[in-house]
């Protein structure tokens, strides 16, 4: 008998509501639900896909032990037996840091799943925790915590009375947003750019860029020269000095240090021309500014020196938690504005053993370290929780090598992927049509204050279980309490884990399952920021290490062809592709860029930086900016991990560059394009 559930798509942080059609015990269509207040029935095609998710023919569906080279399905006693020796061999041997967890990005969207199994390392006594944030976005919690003394503080578009939104390395009709989420981005940048203006900064002319006001293509790993000449335009005209001295520090520091960035220099950086930068500058003069960067920049190598000046621009203009600018989001669960906020002064603690010059920030080692922790004999058992390393770390071959050393490593995932066959442990997970939820984890990144029940929509088919349950099964028997609340595991249920959670928020739980979309009134809010975060404080515009970052970047040469990601339509990372229309990784290369190498449209290309090399097809497009290629991440192959390395890495963040990266096209003659696949 077929019925239609109503729930929400958690691929990403816009959370659009979706109606799902069941057909016993089998997911039939997927699509936007028009009562959503929020996506008002718009829905991507990678949601529109979540039933070849659920479906798959790579589905994880029982636990299995590898034993004799192979995986083999068990029961969950077997595997929790077998997994409990193990763990106590290598706690024994080498103490609890010798087990780690990597949360990633699928994890991001599982509130219980992820809370119980770091929860379980934190009792168990480990530090090894490591997640997807320091691959794509350490930048963001750190320059937010040098500048204002906390790590948490996430600004978001005005939506309402916006006057100037600069996109930056981000594509939100494609990504929907970078810790601010843009449901029906199309919709959502036409009504931004009909209020006020958008101007899009990326290398490419992408989807976003379509639909902007303006769109200008500076050189790759040049937005920080752009955003140091609209800083210094804004403090020599159209700043209220004695306001901004007020409340903030180092603004003679910041004055002095961008001040080398004339137009003139700015257009030589950015290969920019001067009117187009004129009239941003202008605009910026006279505007409230609201600004959101994304992986195209906060991959980089400059992604420090950009996220700084972005959020040094809307402090110099007056643009945060003004109405016109940026408010911070406080969070609807979270509900920021009625607790109590320590200042921190942004120090980073040592890394690990094998690695102690990489920064540890916010209780998690950078990723870049994970590959000489398990060489180094440090780190041997993981959990790898909705992630995939082999497309996500650097140096793929390395990464193998290092997986296959480990004595444990237990795969928590929905499908099989390269990781698979690297695993000693297979826990087959509840999907999101499987398990109920709240959005813990992007509660502030939402586009207003606000949250959502998810209900589960099927069962968990097969012997699948939600992520928590096994780790609440390990707790139990390593004598701690994962869940708390005086809650038996062999009888909690996924709302029975949520509770609290909801509880805790700006209402509880049962009104927010009750009601599955609740929306905060005021749904923007502007002025706790100012009265609770700053009180007493002041904005430290020069913060001395990106100061030093930035003069670096003055120092370095800006020519050579970059590689620059990209999203796509109908695949995000490694975690979904649709078998039915899928993507292929190809190569954006400019027809200038492409006479010069002798590359021809559909020929395969090699792709080599100072570390590495990749084989790709070459597509000739003049979406693209000379001196600009674009590669999409999460492939196999091509695998952009195999042009990083985890030797060279931010050493204010441990991140590797991803964005950025200098490389070399040639062409592969020898290989018809048949041959090369």
């Amino acid at each position: 008998m077929t019925r239609t559930v109503a729930t929400h798509c958690r691929i990403c942080e816009a959370l659009c509501g979706i109606i799902v059609e069941v057909d016993g015990d089998r997911v039939v269509s997927v699509k936007g639900d028009p009562a959503d207040p929020i996506s008002a029935g718009y829905t991507c095609p990678k949601g529109r896909a979540i039933p070849v998710l659920h479906h798959h023919p790579r589905r994880y569906d029982y636990p299995m032990i590898r034993r004799g080279g192979d995986l083999l399905a068990v029961d969950w006693g077997e595997l929790l037996d077998d997994l409990e020796v193990r763990l106590r061999d290598v706690i024994g041997l080498c103490g609890p840091d010798a087990v780690g967890i990597y949360a990633a990005t699928g994890s991001a969207f599982d509130a219980n799943g992820r809370r119980m199994a770091e929860k379980w390392l934190k009792l168990m006594g480990s530090r090894s925790r490591y997640t997807s944030a320091t691959i794509d976005t350490p930048c963001k919690p750190m320059v937010a915590e040098m500048m204002c003394g906390f790590a948490g503080a996430v600004p978001a578009l005005d939506r309402e009375n916006p006057e100037l939104v600069l996109l930056i390395g981000v594509n939100p009709v494609v990504s929907h947003g970078h810790l601010n989420a843009f449901p029906d981005p199309v919709t959502t940048i036409r009504r931004l750019a009909a209020k006020g203006e958008v101007w899009v900064i990326d290398p490419r002319r992408s989807e976003s860029a379509r639909l902007a006001t303006r769109h200008l293509a500076p050189r790759p790993s040049s937005d920080w020269a752009l955003l140091a000449f609209l800083v210094r335009e804004a403090l020599r005209d159209g700043v209220d000095r004695d306001r901004l001295q007020e409340r903030a520090d180092g603004v003679d520091r910041l004055e002095e240090a961008v001040s080398p960035y004339h137009l003139e220099e700015a257009c030589r950086r950015t290969g920019l021309g001067t009117a187009e930068l004129a009239e941003l500058s202008a605009a910026v003069r006279t505007k409230k500014v609201a600004i959101q960067t994304g992986t195209g920049v906060t991959m980089s190598a400059q992604a420090n020196v950009v996220e700084w000046l972005s959020w040094t621009l809307q402090v110099v203009t007056d643009s945060f938690d003004r109405p016109g600018g940026c408010w911070f989001h406080p969070g609807y669960l979270r509900a920021l504005e009625t607790r109590r906020i320590e200042p921190t002064e942004g120090r980073a603690e040592p890394g690990p053993p094998s690695r102690p010059e990489l920064p540890r920030r916010l209780g998690e080692y950078p990723v870049a370290a994970m590959l000489d922790e398990i060489e180094a004999g440090n780190l041997r058992a993981l959990f790898v929780l909705g992630g995939n390393p082999i497309t996500a770390f650097p140096e793929a071959d390395r990464t193998k090598k290092a997986l296959a050393s480990l004595e444990v490593l237990v795969v928590a995932d929905i499908v099989a992927n390269e990781m698979t066959p690297f695993a000693t442990h297979v826990l087959p997970c509840a999907d999101q049509l499987e398990r109920s939820d709240l959005p813990v984890y992007v509660d502030q990144f939402l586009p207003v204050v606000m949250t959502k029940y998810s209900p589960q929509v099927v069962p968990p088919g097969a012997r699948r279980r939600p992520m928590w349950w096994p780790f609440a099964q390990l707790g139990r028997r390593f004598g701690i309490d994962v869940i708390g609340e005086g809650i038996d595991p062999d009888l909690a249920t996924d709302d029975d884990l949520l509770r609290p959670l909801g509880d805790r928020s700006r209402s509880d739980f049962a009104f927010i399952r009750t009601n599955r979309v609740v929306i905060n009134d005021p749904p923007q809010m502007f002025g706790w920021f100012s009265d609770k975060v700053l009180a007493g404080r002041r904005w430290q515009l020069a913060p001395q290490p990106l100061l030093d970052q930035l003069a670096g970047l003055a120092r370095a040469p800006a020519e050579g062809l970059r590689l620059i990601p990209r999203r796509q339509v109908r695949r995000l990372n490694s975690v979904l592709s649709d078998p039915d229309r899928p993507e292929e990784a190809t190569l954006l290369v400019h027809p200038e860029d492409a006479v010069r190498v002798g590359i021809a449209d559909g020929q395969p290309v090699l792709v080599s930086s100072e570390l590495g090399t990749l084989r790709a097809i070459a597509v000739v497009s003049d979406s693209i900016r000379p001196g600009a290629v674009s590669l999409p991440h999460g492939y196999a192959d091509p695998n952009v991990s195999a042009l990083t390395s985890a030797r060279q890495v931010d050493p204010l963040t441990g991140m590797v560059t991803q964005s950025g990266l200098t490389v070399r096209l040639s062409p592969v003659s020898s290989l018809s394009p048949t041959e090369f696949r």
